[in-house]
């Protein structure tokens, strides 16, 4: 569905149909989760992305309250990445049962910057593979890494099998940049795609986003 579509197709239907409305503060209660969900369905967003402990209230309250079909998305190793493979692979699953159509793991930053892409992918590949075929994403973090290490990161998520690269957490000291989005681009040749998120703020800016190639967008505002 998004693969196919044409980067510079943003009209508003096409555009909100990419966005993952995102609550991840700690704070949240179910009251939050409530408000996240309706909002993302008053504006036809893709779905929501939460917290793993909020998985089961925002699965619950879509297919029970508001009964619309609407994606759940769960970060996993989120927002450090710096946790273990099993520990990782536990939160995936857990985030599974409790009603999870897809998962954004924060990849091991530590692996990348000691040039160990082959932790990368490993963790990734046990990731895809307990996912049974819902989309997996990797965030990269991107205001991390250096120009090489974006592409050899992107390499190691090419041959770990993901569907998407994301930007940035959102946590990190920046986030999304059409730049970024290019260069991951150009170095995955069109196996995988692009969540930008991270800072994206307005619709201006993350129109620019999908012009560069972006097929997702993360954002914790209505945009």
């Amino acid at each position: 569905m998004f693969g196919k579509r044409k980067k510079e197709d943003i009209s508003i239907q096409n555009f909100n149909e990419r966005i993952e409305l995102t609550l991840v503060d700690p704070r949240a209660i179910s009251r939050d989760v409530h408000t996240l969900v309706n909002v993302a369905v008053k504006n036809g967003y893709l779905g929501v992305c939460v917290n793993p402990i909020n998985v089961a209230e925002a699965r619950s309250y879509i297919d029970e309250k508001v009964r619309v079909e609407m994606r759940v998305i769960a970060v996993i190793g989120f927002p450090l990445g710096a946790t273990s493979i099993s520990a990782k692979v536990q939160e995936a699953k857990e985030a599974i049962s409790a009603g999870a159509d897809e998962l954004d793991v924060v990849i091991n930053i530590g692996a990348v910057k000691s040039g160990d892409f082959a932790f990368v992918k490993s963790e990734l590949s046990r990731i895809v593979r307990i996912a049974k075929g819902r989309i997996v994403k990797a965030i990269i973090e991107t205001c991390y890494l250096s120009r090489e290490e974006i592409k050899d990161v992107v390499k190691a998520c090419v041959k770990a099998k993901v569907d998407f690269v994301q930007t940035s957490t959102g946590y990190g000291t920046g986030g999304a940049t059409a730049e970024d989005i290019l260069l991951i681009k150009e170095v995955a040749g069109g196996k995988i795609e692009v969540k930008a998120a991270g800072g994206v703020r307005s619709r201006a800016q993350a129109e620019e986003l999908v012009r560069a190639g972006a097929i997702r967008i993360g954002t914790s505002k209505v945009i």
